[in-house]
């Protein structure tokens, strides 16, 4: 093999960052393939996952020289194909990588003339409707020696170690800038409630993180708080929120190589203020000749605006009762409307107000009065008059 292009070991690092990466692309959306395969219908029973028959393998290059990553694979249908590298969708329209497929399902990745930007991890992920397989190779770009000769090809920033079991062969082992493998999108989040922000991310050595919010650090104090979970999961809780901490959030992960970040924005929604419902007036016993309209009237605040519920002897009274119609405005002002009045309408009438901060309920009787009680009335004003006159 070539003195420019040379098949090599990857550290276990290295490996549990392409692990990482193909756990995430084999369980997140993807753009459309740039792939012409179209999945038809087969028959029940002759599906077959993504399978690689060959993988990828990890290369060192000198800068400047060619580069082609190989696999095979098979399913049916024909899997469809998608290419990345550190985990971002490599387009067909980008002319600096050549694709090609062959009718024996080898799939080939080819960079004619590979620079300093090409260094990194590549992976190929296959996907048909029984399912996603991938698998990454790595790629190591090195700098032309100075004055023109060629030396023993060595990483850069790197060291040898042996590995455990006694093999002899050196491991080279890199070192990376950080990389994030989840990170927060833009967030709305309520005042006086809990707010934790994630994200995770990689490098070696293994960065420190720093929040930012619009471009201050956010120091931990009583409602700041900073966690690292076994999973290796960073988290800035803040608990209670409030409307200072609205703005935009960076975490900016750092280490000896380099440093990367992401930023979103936070929104916090103003607490709302929340009161009981309250009667400013409440019911009044009334009463009223039978076939006459009666309103049952009170006012009651609260926040938020309250929910009514009448009841007429403890028994609900359904909004499409006959003759009854209920009514409210946005001054709190309810009322039972019973147009004309029945004797079976007497009773006691209740309204109950209730929010997410309390219930409150007050009660009053109504009578409906019979004919005779209206004619006996209408005597008794009469015979009234008729003594005034003859006094």
């Amino acid at each position: 093999m070539p003195l420019t292009l040379q098949e090599y070991r990857i550290s276990s690092f290295e490996q549990r960052l392409m692990n990482e990466i193909e756990f995430r692309l084999e369980r997140t959306p993807v753009d459309e393939s740039d792939d012409e395969i179209q999945h038809e219908e087969i028959p029940t029973g002759k599906y077959i996952a993504p399978i690689f028959d060959k993988r990828l393998k990890h290369f060192r290059v000198m800068e400047g020289s060619p580069i082609t990553f190989t696999c095979k694979i098979v399913g049916i249908p024909i899997p469809k194909i998608y290419w990345f590298k550190d985990g971002k969708q490599i387009s067909k329209k980008n002319t600096h990588f050549k694709m090609s497929r062959e009718e024996d399902g080898t799939c080939s990745l080819h960079i004619e003339a590979s620079t300093s930007d090409d260094d990194g991890n590549y992976t190929i992920m296959a996907a048909n409707p029984q399912g996603r397989v991938s698998c990454s190779g790595h790629l190591m770009v090195q700098s032309i020696p100075v004055r023109g000769r060629l030396s023993t090809l060595q990483p850069h920033r790197a060291r040898s170690r042996v590995p455990e079991g006694g093999d002899k062969e050196a491991v080279q082992e890199r070192f990376f800038r950080p990389y994030f493998l989840q990170a927060p999108g833009d967030m709305v989040a309520h005042e006086g409630r809990l707010c934790r922000l994630d994200c995770k991310v990689s490098g070696l050595p293994t960065p420190d993180l720093t929040w930012l919010l619009n471009g201050k650090p956010v120091l931990p104090d009583g409602t700041h708080k900073m966690l690292v979970r076994e999973t290796g999961v960073h988290s800035l809780l803040i608990d209670p929120l409030s409307q200072n901490d609205a703005g935009t959030y960076t975490c900016l992960a750092t280490n000896k190589t380099g440093q990367n970040s992401f930023s979103l924005e936070l929104t916090v929604v103003a607490k709302e203020v929340k009161k009981a419902p309250m009667f400013l007036e409440k019911l009044q016993n009334c009463g009223v000749p039978e076939g006459y309209p009666v309103r049952l009237e009170c006012r009651v605040v609260g926040m938020p605006p309250p929910v009514f519920y009448w009841k007429k002897d403890n028994e609900t009274i359904p909004s499409n009762r006959e003759r009854m119609s209920m009514h409210q405005d946005t001054t709190g002002y309810v009322c039972l409307l019973i147009q004309p009045a029945r004797k079976a309408d007497a009773g006691w009438y209740t309204l109950s107000a209730k929010n997410e901060a309390g219930i409150v309920s007050c009660t009053a009787r109504l009578d409906i009065y019979g004919k005779y009680w209206l004619v006996n009335k209408t005597n008794q004003n009469l015979f009234s008059m008729t003594v005034l006159a003859v006094n």
